[in-house]
């Protein structure tokens, strides 16, 4: 497979996303998964670091195996 694809990963607030795209713009295949929120006090909200990278990376696995040799390039979002 030649590269030929674009791989997304989002970081947002509540979960953690990985797309791959082709050159159209077109979504190919995507995962997506929640992490935990703490609220340790009234109006804060806090995240643990690990779940945040462990949930990027569970994402990331199930979406680029079969892709894996046709990534033309990376973006990341926050």
């Amino acid at each position: 497979m030649s590269a030929q694809y674009i791989l997304a990963l989002d970081q947002g607030t509540t979960s953690s996303r990985s797309v791959i795209v082709d050159h159209n713009g077109a979504i190919v295949t995507k995962s997506q998964q929640d992490f935990e929120q703490l609220f340790p006090k009234a109006g804060w909200v806090e995240h643990n670091p690990n779940a945040i990278w462990e949930s990027q990376l569970h994402t990331l696995k199930e979406v680029l195996s079969p892709y894996k040799d046709a990534i033309a390039a990376i973006g990341i979002t926050n």
